[in-house]
C-alpha cells in the first residue's frame, strides 16, 4: 500500500516555527549542539559528558489554525519541548518564532507582552487560586495585564459561558469536580484571546469519561474560535482524535511527523509501528489509502466519495451499491473503491 501525497507546503507564514531547537542539561551544555557529541546515544552522551539532551535538533512549523500534537512516552522530551518553545525554560540552542517574532531573542519585557497577549498555556495542574471564585480566576490574567475591572469581568463571563460553566461563576475551585476545574483553566487561557494555545498533557490526570469530554470541549472550541493549538500528550488515541498533524518524539528527536492517517498507514519505523499497532485502521485511514485505479470496463455510476473520508464512514454507501465508489476531488476522478477493497481493510483492523 503506497503512501498518499505528502501534506502540501504552507503558503502562509507559520504561527509557530521551531528551528534546530536543543535543550541539554548538564555541565557545559552549550558545547553539545553541533559537536561530535550531538550524535551520541543518550547513554553514551551521559557517560562521555555527564549531559542529558532532552530535546535534540527539533524543527517544525505549525500553520495558523492548526491543532499540532506532540506525543511520546515519558522521557521522550515532549514536555521539555513545549517549555522551551514558551521559554518557561531556556533552550540551549535554536530559535522559536511566534507569528514571525523571534521568541528566543525576546527580552523579559517582550516575553511578558507575548505571554499576556499572543499565546497562553494550559497545564495538567490547573494552578487555580483557591481563595478566588471561578469568575475571578478566569479574569486573573486580564487583571495582571492591566485591564479594567468591568471589562475583564465581562470578558471572563463570556468565556465561562463558552466552556459551559454558566451558573458556577461564584463557586470556589474546591467546590468543583476535576473536569470543571480544568474547564476553568481552559477559560482562563482563552480569556486573553490569544492567537496560540499551548497544552501540556492537560487531561492526563482526569478520569477517562471526563477526559473524553474535555477532548470534545477542545474540538468544539477549536471549531468555534479557530485558535492555533500545540497539544502535548502521551496518549496516541488522544493525539489521533485531536491532531491535524502529529509529531512523535523519542529520545529528544522527532521520529515521524505527519497526519494521523500517515502515522497509522505508513509508520516510519518499528517504534512508530508499535505505537499504532492497536489502532483500528478503518477508524483513521481514508479513501486515499485504499482507492485503486479504474479497471477496463468497470462501471462508473457508483457513489461519489471524498478522498479524505474515513474508511469506517464509507461502509454504508459502498456496501449498498453494486458499483464501486468513485473517489473524486475537485471534479477529478482519483480512483475507485469497491466492497472487497473495503472489507480487506476492515478485516485487517479486526485482526489488528
Amino acid at each position: 500500500m503506497s503512501s498518499p501525497t505528502a501534506t502540501p507546503s504552507q503558503t502562509t507564514e507559520p504561527a509557530v516555527s521551531v528551528r534546530n531547537l536543543w535543550k541539554v542539561f548538564g555541565p557545559k551544555a552549550e558545547t553539545i549542539p553541533g559537536s561530535a557529541h550531538a550524535e551520541l546515544s543518550p547513554a553514551e552522551l551521559k557517560a562521555d559528558t555527564g549531559c542529558v539532551a532532552a530535546v535534540r535538533d527539533v524543527s517544525f512549523d505549525v500553520a495558523p489554525g492548526e491543532v499540532f500534537v506532540v506525543m511520546g512516552l515519558s522521557g521522550s522530551g515532549k514536555s521539555t519541548l513545549v517549555r522551551c518553545i514558551t521559554r518557561l525554560i531556556e533552550p540551549t540552542a535554536g530559535d522559536v518564532f511566534v507569528d514571525g517574532d523571534n521568541l528566543s531573542a525576546a527580552d523579559e519585557k517582550k516575553l511578558r507582552e507575548l505571554r499576556r497577549n499572543r499565546f497562553s498555556m494550559v497545564f495538567q495542574h490547573f494552578g487555580l487560586l483557591p481563595h478566588r471564585r471561578v469568575l475571578d480566576n478566569v479574569a486573573y490574567g486580564l487583571e495582571v495585564r492591566g485591564d479594567g475591572k468591568a471589562s475583564r469581568l465581562a470578558r471572563a463571563q463570556e468565556v465561562v459561558e463558552l466552556v459551559g460553566l454558566s451558573g458556577f461563576e461564584n463557586s470556589f475551585p474546591d467546590q468543583l469536580s476535576g473536569g470543571m476545574q480544568q474547564r476553568v483553566g481552559l477559560a482562563r487561557a482563552l480569556a486573553g484571546d490569544p492567537d496560540i494555545m499551548f497544552f501540556d498533557e492537560p487531561f492526563s490526570a482526569l478520569d477517562p469519561l471526563i477526559r473524553r469530554g474535555m477532548q470534545d470541549e477542545v474540538l468544539r472550541l477549536h471549531h468555534e474560535v479557530g485558535k492555533t493549538m500545540v497539544f502535548i500528550t502521551h496518549d496516541l488515541s488522544e493525539a489521533l482524535r485531536l491532531g491535524d498533524r502529529i509529531a512523535i518524539m523519542r529520545n529528544g528527536r522527532i521520529v515521524q511527523l505527519g497526519r494521523p492517517d500517515e502515522l497509522v498507514g505508513a509508520p516510519a519505523d518499528d517504534y512508530v509501528a508499535d505505537f499504532t499497532r492497536d489502532i483500528p485502521r478503518s477508524h483513521v485511514l481514508t479513501m486515499r489509502w485504499i482507492m485503486r485505479d479504474v479497471k477496463p470496463g468497470e462501471p462508473l455510476d457508483g457513489p461519489e466519495l471524498s478522498p479524505d473520508l474515513v474508511i469506517r464512514e464509507s461502509i454504508a454507501p459502498i456496501t449498498s451499491s453494486s458499483a464501486p465508489a468513485r473517489i473524486v476531488k475537485d471534479g477529478q476522478l482519483l480512483g475507485l473503491v469497491d466492497r472487497d477493497d473495503l472489507l480487506a481493510v476492515i478485516a485487517g483492523s479486526a485482526q489488528g
